[in-house]
């Protein structure tokens, strides 16, 4: 009998015991390949030793200090390195132990921060339909997924929100992606007007939509025309990178791929590589002058802030995917990855969409893809496929109600970045055999 409170309790999942390179091995020898990172969030793979002997030389040297009283050389080190290599204009950085956290401390930044510019009447936040920020109700606010807030909706602050860009459903025969971006867009200074400019103090969204729509990156120029209506009337710009960030995409900075910099930025999963909990808040100079010149003091914390062994391993992982040349490998591995999707997925006639970018690719299913109906919510097609996939030895991704929390399915895949071709062939031959089994 276990006393642990699982995810879901009618059903007891296998207990993993070890984990080697993209692998994962249950009490019984079983070995399942980690095709999503659990979820995206193992970028490194499973047993890598320089972050362990970083974990343990930490553990022996100073395993806490509180930051009420201390800073750390390992918290220290990692901000550094992160503002190094932080789209331009972020300067500070505020550790915590994971992307719930990080969204949460996103969004009270943005009111503190007009609350010390002298602008206290900014307090509407404005969000995008079917994304996800995180478990936290503050966080679970600002996401747009109805399942995941339907029953939680009397706790939750209001927050607006707007359509996410998502070509494969929106965009119009009559239309380039162009010009379907600048319409999704739209919709943003649309929504500022309507609730009245000097009352909105930020805009939070993904670059690349993860676990609520699988792996969809915005249209070329979307992001561009969002930075410029923020800028026109004074509003945040939040990036949620906590899923797509951190070599995900092929840039160590998922907004790198389009030209954008945000006023704050949010990453976590793969910072940690799953070796330590660990996330971030990334903001700008501006933003930590107006709480540095005002009271001095940010009205948030966490006791585990800055945690030196979370630290400690996040640097080897970030120093890994930077000097060491791992995120600039993903591009290729997920270009080898999405052929290999492409090639099996292309031509089936439940395969609607395939998209993505680097190591973060999404397959969107369908009943029909002619019209792009997706199935029936009571045909469980996403559940059954995590199933039948996971009965074969992989482990991904599916995800229902990508279309606007209730219809539509999709499998979302964010393999380590160590993965190797013989690898992505057996990841997509599994697949592709428990899809076969679920919709054939």
């Amino acid at each position: 009998m276990s006393h642990i409170f699982p995810r879901h309790t009618k059903s007891t999942p296998p207990r993993a015991v070890r984990g080697a390179g993209v692998y994962l091995y249950d009490e019984t020898g079983k070995a399942y390949l980690d095709g999503s990172g659990g979820a995206a969030v193992s970028c490194l793979g499973h047993g890598d030793a320089d972050v362990i002997a970083a974990v343990q030389a930490q553990a022996a040297e100073m395993s806490f200090a509180h930051t009420g009283f201390f800073t750390s050389e390992p918290a220290e080190a990692l901000a550094d390195l992160l503002i190094a290599h932080a789209p331009q204009g972020l300067d500070r950085v505020y550790l915590v132990s994971g992307g719930s956290e990080a969204t949460e401390a996103a969004v009270k930044l943005a009111r503190q921060y007009f609350v010390e510019t002298g602008q206290p009447q900014r307090r509407h936040l404005i969000a995008r339909r079917q994304s996800y920020h995180g478990n936290t109700l503050g966080a679970l606010a600002a996401g747009g997924n109805a399942w995941r807030r339907e029953q939680f909706a009397p706790l939750l602050i209001d927050v607006s929100h707007i359509a996410p860009c998502y070509e494969y459903i929106d965009r119009r025969a009559d239309e380039t992606a162009f010009d379907y971006g600048q319409r999704a867009a739209q919709d943003l200074e649309d929504e500022i007007l309507r609730l009245g400019p000097d009352t909105v103090m930020a805009f939070m969204a993904e670059p690349v939509v993860g676990a609520t729509m699988g792996a969809v990156p915005a249209v070329e120029g979307y992001y561009k025309r969002i930075r410029e209506i923020c800028d026109r009337y004074g509003v945040l710009l939040i990036l949620d990178e906590v899923m797509c960030g951190m070599g995900r995409t092929g840039h160590l900075f998922a907004c790198d791929a389009d030209g954008i910099a945000p006023d704050i930025l949010c990453i976590a999963k793969g910072l940690g590589a799953g070796y330590q909990p660990i996330g971030a808040m990334l903001c700008s100079a501006t933003i930590y002058a107006a709480i540095e010149n005002g009271s001095g003091f940010f009205q948030h914390g966490h006791t585990y802030l800055g945690h030196p062994v979370a630290a400690a391993a996040a640097r080897t992982v970030l120093t890994k995917l930077t000097t060491g040349g791992l995120a600039a490998g993903v591009a290729a591995r997920g270009d080898r990855l999405c052929k290999a999707l492409q090639d099996t997925f292309g031509q089936h006639p439940h395969v609607g969409d395939i998209r993505g970018r680097g190591l973060f690719q999404g397959v969107e299913l369908v009943a029909d893809r002619a019209t792009k109906s997706p199935f029936a919510p009571d045909l469980k097609v996403a559940p059954r496929i995590k199933a039948a996939a996971f009965d074969a030895g992989l482990i991904c991704y599916p995800m229902a109600g990508t279309r606007d929390g209730k219809h539509g399915d999709h499998v979302l895949l964010a393999p380590p970045f160590i993965i190797d071709d013989d690898q992505i062939d057996e990841l997509v031959a599994k697949l592709s055999r428990a899809v076969k089994s679920v919709l054939d």
